[in-house]
């Protein structure tokens, strides 16, 4: 070896062991800086199992079970492993599977569905497979290229007669191509007297638009109605199917009401404004919860310039009727395709001391909107503030935009050029050239021809893993991401005549109807960096009574590069959500390095993690069987974001 190539050699040397010792430091100083939390031993409320995919009725993400506990999780070891079967990377002209699924523990067993719709019954102490049915889906098909099921429900009838008779106990699912399926909940056999041959085709009934309907997340039940919304595709059609929400007769299929958050008088010109995510249900009260999306055609508003009142909003309605109780709207007319994500979070909160009956919304943007449940008014006080105008013709902005005062936003929600970051500095003049060249006035720039920033980008903020809370302290934790993009309306010729020379790493809205293609870009550095400033993921914990943020975790890690993963304190964006158990835990997948997280409730510190075959981008769940608490996570990957794929259903236990 030369001289030269020797002192090349050791320049390479020293600078990774000096990477290497910065990363270590960052690692350790993350635990250092938490803000305080009280230290204290709550009660906990009770919760039974886990009976939907939310945990409680309501959402909460919560388990009673204390078991498993702060002092005793770092002993916690893998007690079985289930492998689906289904998986699809993408080759051989196929979609891709994202695993996203939360069990659910009823009827004495774990209920599940897979990418592909099939639902599983699992014993829940040996992971044993008790039946298997099989939907008999393409492998091809699915909305974006992907296939993915979130989640089943389940039924049982309250006759004792009937108690017997087939399909006295059933699981509910929604598929990815438009059914809604029900199948025995003892021997996994199709219900033939529901719909047909035990299936529902939302796609035969009239959504006024164009496009089909996709479920993805599992459905609500109240008393005797199975309640749906469902996937629009994005950014395509001018007159999208309108987001109808549906309720149907859980023993025939048959409809029993319908709302529509279209008005009358635009269903012949746009759509959408659907609900995708979970939606949520309150038995006491008999109400559905609503998370809505943007009307169509998300960034272009132009043939929807009178109010969509019931577009990007919480909306109650009776659950046995459809008739709406209240709506408020999170964002007027939408041009960021700021769709409502998770499932309304409803929880009993005491802010001057009384109870109230609330609803949480997590939000893309970052903001945490908090309702009185009965009335849908504000239990935080919420502003109107002026946001940026629109130059594209034909288009007019909403000249505010709601804004709650508390609690803070869980992410960062502007970005200058002078921000534009790059890790030892590598990139950051690369970044800051691309956050010149587009138009950046702060949340809600609109989107216009020279390209626009947005941050929070499309993935949130918050996203669809929602929030979990703990009643008794009051304390909701939520998981966000932290990226910038760049959005730009392209005209369509100069779309038309790019052809192959199509910068990668864009993704394009065909916006029909439009002079325009979207065209969006989340902003890297070619050194695979994120352009805006750590962290890049994280966990915010909020004391919801008095609306205040009493510690927030980076969390998640990223490669970037082939041998380079960044440091714990930068955190990672993230899909999927957390759950909070009695015994002062968070548990967390959601992270795209593959690897499953205990954190603690009061603190925020880590306190136990695992590997997983695949990162494990859905939300977790925990039961209790045989006298022994599991938690337990779906660990599969997520064919959009491109990462290994897997399989696999895990349950922990503490050792026996």
């Amino acid at each position: 070896m030369n001289r030269a190539a020797a002192v090349s050699l050791s320049a390479a040397a020293l600078m990774a062991f000096g990477a290497a010792w910065f990363f270590w430091r960052l690692d350790h100083a993350a635990v250092e800086h938490l803000s305080p939390y009280p230290q204290e031993t709550f009660a906990r409320q009770s919760a039974e199992g886990w009976p939907t995919y939310g945990g409680p009725p309501g959402g909460a993400q919560y388990s009673s079970l204390d078991q498993i506990s702060r002092e005793n999780v770092s002993t916690l070891d893998v007690a079985w492993v289930f492998n689906t079967g289904d998986v699809l990377t993408g080759t051989d002209g196929f979609d891709k599977t994202s695993y996203q699924v939360t069990p659910i523990f009823a009827d004495g067993k774990l209920l599940l569905c897979t990418p592909r719709n099939n639902i599983i019954a699992l014993d829940p102490e040996s992971g044993a497979q008790r039946w298997r049915f099989d939907f008999g889906k393409a492998k091809t098909g699915g909305m974006y290229g992907q296939q993915k099921c979130r989640g089943v429900a389940y039924w049982e009838t309250d006759v004792s007669e009937e108690s017997r008779a087939p399909c006295a106990k059933r699981v509910l699912m929604g598929t990815d191509n438009g059914f809604l399926v029900a199948v025995d909940a003892v021997s996994g056999a199709a219900c033939d007297d529901f719909g047909e041959n035990g299936r529902v085709d939302l796609n035969a009934l009239d959504y006024n638009g164009n496009g089909k309907i996709s479920i993805t997340s599992a459905p609500a039940i109240y008393e005797n109605v199975v309640i749906v919304g469902g996937q629009i595709i994005d950014n395509k059609y001018e007159n999208a199917a309108d987001g109808i929400v549906r309720g149907f007769d859980v023993r025939t299929g048959e409809e029993v009401w319908n709302w529509n958050p279209i008005p009358a008088d635009l269903r012949d010109k746009i759509g959408s404004a659907n609900a995708w995510a979970p939606i949520s249900i309150d038995r006491d009260a008999g109400l559905v919860f609503l998370p809505t999306g943007s009307p169509s055609h998300d960034v272009i508003g132009v043939d929807r310039l009178a109010p969509v009142e019931h577009g990007n909003a919480v909306v109650a309605l009776n659950a046995l009727t459809g008739e709406k109780r209240w709506s408020f709207q999170t964002i007027r007319h939408d041009l960021w395709d700021y769709d409502l994500p998770s499932m309304p979070t409803l929880v009993t909160l005491h802010p001057n001391g009384e109870p109230v009956d609330a609803v949480i919304q997590a939000t893309k943007t970052g903001f945490i909107f908090v309702f009185d449940r009965e009335t849908g008014e504000p239990i935080f006080e919420i502003e109107e503030r002026p946001v940026p105008a629109t130059t594209i013709s034909g288009e007019v902005t909403s000249p505010t935009q709601p804004v709650p005062t508390k609690p803070q936003s869980i992410t960062s929600q502007s970005i200058s050029a002078d921000d534009a970051w790059g890790p030892f500095g590598l990139g950051a003049a690369e970044c800051r050239e691309m956050l010149s060249q587009y138009r950046n006035e702060g949340l809600f720039t609109p989107p216009e021809i020279r390209g626009s920033i947005q941050h929070p980008t499309i993935l949130g903020g918050s996203n669809w893993g929602g929030v979990a809370y703990d009643q008794e302290s009051g304390i909701a934790v939520v998981n966000s991401s932290n990226l910038v993009a760049s959005v730009v309306l392209m005209p369509r010729e100069d779309f038309d005549t790019m052809d192959g020379a199509r910068p990668k790493g864009e993704s394009y809205g065909e916006l029909r109807g439009t002079p325009y293609v979207v065209a969006r870009r989340m902003l890297f550095s070619s050194f695979g960096a994120p352009c805006n400033p750590p962290p890049w993921g994280a966990l915010t914990a909020i004391d919801m009574n008095r609306g205040e943020i009493v510690w927030r975790r980076p969390f998640g890690r990223m490669k970037l590069a082939p041998f380079v993963t960044s440091p714990a304190a930068w955190g990672a964006p993230n899909q999927g959500g957390p759950i909070i158990t009695a015994g002062g835990l968070i548990f967390i997948g959601a992270s795209l390095d593959s690897r499953f997280r205990a954190f603690d409730l009061e603190t925020g510190k880590e306190l136990w993690s695992a590997p997983t075959p695949a990162p494990a981008v859905a939300t977790p769940m925990s039961y209790e069987s045989g006298g022994r608490q599991y938690v337990l996570i779906a660990a599969g990957g997520h064919g959009g974001f491109g990462t290994p794929y897997a399989d696999a259903i895990i349950a922990y236990a503490l050792p026996e």
